[in-house]
């Protein structure tokens, strides 16, 4: 039976957008299996705008960023700004930014999921693909502040015949520990879920090569009744373990600094604090990423406005909470009376030599999420990226205060130095961008960005809803 054409798949149904809040469906594609499989596997066979120039671009950039930190590995990390007292700076801070936007892959793939949350379908993949990579550019930095990242294999418990052993009561076999359980459940989680979209990609690949390559990945999928209640099993036993990551994870990350006993870090609002702030940074980086993908493949029938406002939502609620764990550090550190507290939080924070990052991140973290009360705001896709640039730009220099102003001035006047990053570290930064830009065209160039399985599913749910409705 032919197929209808294309253009017949973009009609939208006013039986649906009745059944959906406020009239935002969350699929309008109303192609059939077949020609969405083709559609979502095309990039795959033909790349997409500008691939090809941009992946050359961020491969030489992934190029200079590993240059980079061979000449900070053979000079050592004094070409840095670190110094005494501040010994933690823009190597911990982009780590601990870096985790944070890893953590919206997981809320969305897993913690929706176990919710039953259809939007996420179309955003899912892509999410997850940007967690892996995000926690490999966070996995750098640990690594190259050890000074002698060759030895960095002392940081995980192994069984050392000369009873070398790791310090169990230090922050780096913690971050060890987080990072490695979030980083393998991920993949796994991320693997598993593309294993139906790799057979369609066997099925469907133009050449010999790709279609053993693909066969190879999709471990021998056939698409049976039992493969698929085997599959489903699989998906949500492997959302189970990672939603708790999703707390977990940065509160162990959070626990680096509460251990300490310096002012502004030893606070057990810390766990919270940096879950929320990692989500909220998260879910920004996802609308960063996804945006542009959006336009320049053409799938808004796809990936909705009811995806861009369900997001910007979660954006003001995550981004609230940041903002009420500010007005709280604020408000004990004057309650409490400390004399070092308050020296912090209402002198140097707020009025010192770094006042201009603290009221930068107070600013925009206040406005940009209070923005997305506003539907027309939330549904617009242009406002809706640079909101969510703002908010990343913001998280970063958060997280850069939070680092830098408790060790510069802690107790002892005599120790108060200021810091300064060097050109090394403005380039390891800069070389993590592009790092994470080549990774993420490798992976839009050879695995589809949205789940051909799940929205085929997705669709045939919503016609049997529309169905129920018209019989009405």
């Amino acid at each position: 039976m032919r197929e209808p054409p294309l253009q017949e798949s973009y009609r939208f149904s006013p039986a649906y957008s009745k059944s959906v809040e406020d009239g935002a469906p969350v699929l309008i594609s109303r192609a059939s299996d077949a020609h969405l499989t083709e559609r979502l596997l095309r990039p795959l066979w033909r790349g997409g705008p500008f691939w090809k120039l941009s992946f050359l671009v961020t491969g030489f950039g992934a190029l200079f960023f590993f240059s980079t930190l061979l000449y900070t590995a053979l000079t050592g990390i004094g070409t840095w700004g670190n110094n005494i007292p501040v010994a933690w700076a823009f190597a911990i801070t982009n780590f601990v930014w870096w985790i944070g936007i890893g953590h919206a892959g997981t809320f969305i793939s897993a913690v929706l999921l176990l919710l039953e949350q259809n939007w996420r379908n179309s955003i899912n993949r892509l999410a997850e693909a940007m967690t892996l990579f995000a926690i490999i550019n966070a996995a750098v930095f640990p690594l190259i502040h050890l000074g002698r990242p060759w030895f960095a294999y002392w940081i995980f418990p192994y069984p050392s015949t000369m009873n070398v052993w790791p310090n169990f009561k230090g922050a780096l076999p913690w971050d060890g520990a987080a990072i490695s359980t979030y980083f393998t459940v991920s993949l796994l989680f991320w693997y598993v879920g593309l294993i139906p979209d790799l057979a369609a990609a066997r099925d469907h690949a133009p050449t010999l090569f790709k279609r053993r390559l693909y066969g190879i990945l999709a471990l021998g999928w056939r698409g049976s009744g039992r493969a698929w209640k085997n599959w489903q099993v699989a998906y949500l036993l492997l959302a189970g373990l990672a939603t708790p990551l999703v707390l977990s994870v940065h509160s162990v990350v959070s626990l680096d600094f509460a251990i300490t006993q310096l002012p502004g870090w030893h606070s057990t609002i810390f766990p919270p604090y940096f879950v929320a702030g990692a989500i909220y940074s998260g879910f920004a980086m996802v609308l960063t990423l996804m945006l542009p993908l959006r336009a320049l493949y053409g799938v808004e029938d796809i990936i909705t406005t009811r995806h861009l406002d369900a997001m910007a939502k979660l954006i003001l609620v995550t981004g609230t909470a940041v903002y009420y764990t500010y007005v709280v550090e604020l408000f004990i550190a004057w309650y409490t009376g400390n004399i070092f507290e308050s020296q912090l939080f209402l002198w140097l924070r707020l009025s010192g030599p770094y006042a201009w990052a603290v009221w930068l991140t107070f600013v925009l973290n206040f406005v940009v999420p209070n923005l997305m009360w506003f539907r027309a705001f939330r549904q617009r896709p242009v406002l809706l990226w640079i909101a969510s640039v703002l908010v990343n730009v913001a998280m970063w220099f958060e997280r850069f205060f939070l680092i830098i102003t408790s060790q510069s001035q802690d107790f002892l006047p005599s120790s108060w130095a200021m810091y300064r990053p060097t050109y090394v570290d403005g380039a390891i930064f800069l070389g993590t961008f592009l790092l994470f830009g080549f990774l993420f065209l490798l992976f839009l160039r050879f695995l589809p960005f949205i789940p051909i399985s799940e929205t085929k599913e997705l669709r045939h749910a919503l016609v049997e809803e529309e169905s129920r409705l018209e019989a009405r």
